[in-house]
């Protein structure tokens, strides 16, 4: 099953933490945080201004990005989470 956003949202990948940290320690599922980086996997149709014309995306697909820990909307797709949230609540692209 594939998905399509609509309007400015962006369909984004979150991208999972390590499991061990610099200093060999394990972190258990249950105390790691959102992950706040992602991989934008597709964009929808673009946000109209006041005369109906296309404001072109800021991000593209494939960009790594910077994410709201608790922004956007979850959903499962094919064993597989992802948020699909306004292009507006990205909070960068990562270099």
């Amino acid at each position: 099953m594939q998905i399509q956003p609509l309007g400015d949202r962006v369909l984004v990948e979150p991208l999972k933490e390590n499991e061990v940290k610099k200093g060999g320690i394990i972190i258990p599922d249950t105390a790691k945080e959102k992950p706040q980086e992602g991989k934008v996997i597709a964009v929808g149709t673009g946000k109209l201004d006041d005369n109906g014309k296309v404001i072109p995306f800021n991000v593209k697909k494939g960009d790594r990005v910077l994410m709201p820990k608790y922004g956007g909307t979850e959903i499962k797709m094919d064993d597989k989470v992802y948020q699909i949230m306004r292009e507006e609540d990205i909070l960068g692209i990562l270099k």
